[in-house]
């Protein structure tokens, strides 16, 4: 874990995080342990009865690993979760908001060209984002 995120993470989680898989993207994503425990209370007000809530259960809460920061500020991410994202030696560690991914480098800087040249389309935009001050 970079070093400017550690000390944040220390402070705000103990180094608790969990690790699961990304439903859409072919990366990993990990959850300070406050956050990940937000997300569980969210599938577990869904329906129980659907197909689709048990399907997402057993795709990110079966496939979920609690990890904690060593001293040096590292993950040990399980093999199953590395081979699922296709992870080898190199990897990025993306932030987004509550979360962070975790990708193979080279998917990562293809998706990143991909999303450049989307971006550049308005028409590709939805709605709420035009109106988006950055």
């Amino acid at each position: 874990m970079p070093s400017r995120y550690r000390d944040e993470l220390i402070e705000r989680c103990e180094g608790q995080m969990v690790i699961t898989i990304d439903l859409v993207d072919p990366c990993l994503c990990i959850y300070p342990l406050p956050d990940w425990e937000k997300v569980e209370e969210q599938l577990s007000q869904m329906p129980s009865l659907r197909a689709q809530t048990r399907q997402l259960n057993r795709l990110l809460i079966g496939s979920a690993v609690d990890l904690e920061l060593d001293n040096s500020g590292r993950l040990l991410i399980p093999v199953r979760l590395r081979e699922q994202a296709q992870l080898t030696k190199q990897v990025m560690l993306v932030g987004q908001l509550n979360k962070f991914q975790l990708w193979d480098e080279n998917k990562w800087n293809e998706l990143l060209s991909a999303d450049l040249e989307d971006i550049k389309h308005p028409d590709h935009l939805p709605e709420e984002l035009m109106n988006l001050v950055l």
